[in-house]
């Protein structure tokens, strides 16, 4: 598995950045190459995305979330292994510090060569930074799921 780390600040409350990475059907506002995020439920999401010039689709589960803190994932699709962190650090009243970190395995000889060029790396840098555009721009969520997950299960 290649894994990838991108950080960021972010100018608005940890609660408010938190609130809204819980909103996963809005990826596609920022997340380049994500055309569609359906939430299945609380802990299910199936994704959509052109990644190399192809489209794929694959289905992605919280594994944990803790408001205000972090949120981990897994896909559960095999043709498109993936797992992440991201976590949400208090800077102050008006700051958060969001970190991210990545893994996957390039599927295939084009995701092998992009993969070592740094297109995916390039590509989740851009990411973080359009969030923070976002968010920034937004000055508020536009929704939030404040639950808890542990071990896949929703506890809260």
């Amino acid at each position: 598995m290649e894994r990838i780390e991108k950080s960021i600040e972010v100018r608005c409350p940890v609660r408010t950045v938190y609130n809204q990475w819980t909103q996963f059907e809005e990826f596609p506002k920022f997340m380049t190459g994500v055309k569609e995020v359906r939430q299945l439920d609380d802990t299910h999401q199936r994704w959509r995305a052109e990644i190399w010039g192809k489209d794929k689709e694959w289905d992605a589960e919280i594994v944990e979330q803790v408001p205000d803190q972090r949120i981990a994932w897994r896909s559960t699709t095999p043709d498109a292994p993936n797992a992440g962190t991201v976590r949400f650090e208090s800077l102050g009243p008006d700051s958060t510090r969001v970190n991210l970190t990545m893994e996957y395995e390039p599927q295939g000889a084009i995701e092998k060569a992009g993969d070592a060029i740094g297109v995916m790396s390039g590509r989740v840098e851009k990411t973080v930074k359009q969030f923070k555009e976002y968010i920034e721009s937004r000055g508020a969520e536009s929704g939030a799921w404040r639950g808890e997950v542990r071990g896949g299960q929703k506890t809260s």
